[in-house]
């Protein structure tokens, strides 16, 4: 076992799931495809292992989907597997500070010389110890983002195939982003196909290889399975998000993936000026790690310039508990900065604003919280700086909620305005995201019309069955040693 300040490299248990669940949904063409590329999948496969390999197993949107999608792929026949890397405080910072700058953001402006090159290879190298003796030639890695990078060249090595996935980037390149690309040219070049979320995250060195997938939401997980109002009511009563009705806690029960009986137990850690908002106050909300460029504060600003216009709304920023997700440095200072921000604001206003971190004890317990937040809230916003696809915008379009993101990265391609969602185009316009809310909040025949409209795009191109679909054909040209290119998506 390979060790590195006391930890190892971790797998995660995936349970199978049938691809026939998704029939009913997608319709039967859409399912003779998806059921016909999985059996193509399903020879490339054989004697053979998927190997996924990550830097967290909860927290982001990476984490969300591979879940379900490695659970897919074993109902298919697949041996697929799910590893976590282990790393040093020093190494997250150093991804961290990768993750901001293909973002085109600077970060914590820290460097990415030779030091930093050396420490993070040396984490690599603890990994891949252990790694290299589970893959072999015949295996295929799929390693996700800036943490695993430096893994592909050791992979390669071993004859086995590797694909790398970025699920991160900026249409807007500048000197911050090609630092990023800088430092991670020499591993990621050596990967025989690298997956983007969009054509205008790729580099020009690896657009020969590139294959765009964008990413999806899984109908069926506790996050996105139907719940009741009632019910979501009650789990976030029993959180302490919203006051109970009555002032009776009832039990606030849910359905695990596997349809056995789950019971929320954890209460969220809320930072909140008086009591929490009556089941009927409208709730306005944005879900997404503590990341400055989720943009949190910005959000808290522009329901501030607008409150006395929203009904008695109330805003609920939500993310996970800081010392929750593992790859993520600077959650802790995001939410403080957070904290500073609401203390300054009117007595009146920070009684309408609540901070909220997650319980992150319990994988399904922290979903269905996010369910029940989702599905109660008036409107859902994503206000971010920056994204590379935007997970919390789908999971709320398939809710039906009304949405308003910023106009950046794939939240863009998510949303159609006017028609599915409303768009914000610049997301440092407070004003404009401000108009946004008080426009659904006047007109509420727009915004049901908006959320039923966001239902439908996101059944039709957002799905885990096309997402799967995509990826099958991925690896069936690879491992044929034929490309064959990934299903098309149909044009949003």
């Amino acid at each position: 076992m390979c060790t590195l300040a006391g930890v190892h490299l971790r797998e995660i248990q995936i349970q199978a799931e049938p691809l026939e669940r998704f029939d009913p949904l997608i319709g039967p063409e859409a399912a003779a495809r998806l059921h016909a590329g999985a059996e193509r999948a399903r020879e490339a496969f054989h004697g053979r292992t998927l190997f996924n390999v990550n830097s967290t197993a909860v927290g982001g949107g990476v984490a969300e989907m591979l879940q379900p999608l490695l659970a897919y792929s074993r109902g298919a026949g697949i041996d697929a597997r799910w590893l976590v890397l282990q790393g040093e405080p020093e190494f997250f910072r150093i991804t961290k500070r990768l993750h901001n700058r293909l973002h085109g953001s600077r970060g914590d402006g820290g460097p990415l010389g030779e030091t930093e090159r050396a420490a993070y290879e040396r984490v690599i190298a603890a990994n891949a110890a252990e790694l290299l003796a589970l893959v072999g030639p015949e295996d295929v890695a799929l390693l996700h983002d800036p943490q695993t990078a430096g893994l592909v060249p050791l992979l390669a090595r071993t004859g086995a195939t590797v694909v790398w996935r970025s699920h991160i980037g900026t249409e807007r390149w500048n000197d911050e982003v090609e630092t990023a690309w800088t430092f991670l040219r020499r591993y990621v070049e050596e990967a025989q196909a690298v997956v983007f979320t969009r054509e205008a995250y790729v580099p020009a060195f690896l657009s020969a290889r590139a294959v765009i997938i964008p990413p999806s939401v899984d109908p069926f997980s506790v996050k996105n399975a139907p719940l009741q109002p009632e019910v979501a009511r009650g789990i976030l009563a029993r959180v302490g998000i919203l006051l109970p009705a009555c002032g009776v806690v009832e039990p606030a029960l849910y359905r695990h993936a596997d349809g056995s009986p789950g019971r929320v137990d954890h209460c969220a850690d809320v930072v909140r000026a008086g009591p929490a908002p009556a089941e009927d106050a409208p709730l306005v909300l944005q879900v997404s790690r503590w990341d400055g460029l989720k943009d949190m504060a910005g959000v808290m600003d522009g329901f501030a310039r607008v409150a006395d216009a929203l009904d008695g709304a109330h805003l609920a920023l939500v993310g996970p508990n800081v010392a929750g997700v593992e790859d993520d440095p600077e959650g802790a200072e995001v939410f403080e900065a957070c904290i500073r921000r609401w203390r300054t604001l009117p007595h009146a206003l920070r009684r309408r604003i609540q901070l909220v971190c997650l319980p992150m004890q319990d994988r399904d317990e922290n979903a269905a919280i996010v369910n029940a937040l989702q599905r109660h809230a008036a409107v859902v916003v994503q206000k971010s700086l920056e994204e590379g696809f935007g997970l919390t915008v789908a999971e709320a379009m398939w809710k039906s909620r009304p949405v308003v993101g910023s106009a950046v990265g794939g939240i863009s391609e998510q949303l159609v305005d006017g028609e599915s969602g409303l768009l914000v185009r610049d997301p440092r316009d407070l004003d404009a995201f401000g108009a946004a809310l008080v426009r659904l909040f006047e007109d509420p025949d727009l915004a049901g019309r908006l959320g039923r409209a966001a239902h439908e795009r996101t059944r039709a191109h957002f799905l885990g069955s096309r997402h799967l679909l995509q990826y099958a054909e991925l690896f069936a040209g690879l491992l044929g040693r034929e490309r064959v290119a990934p299903a098309p998506v149909a044009a949003p």
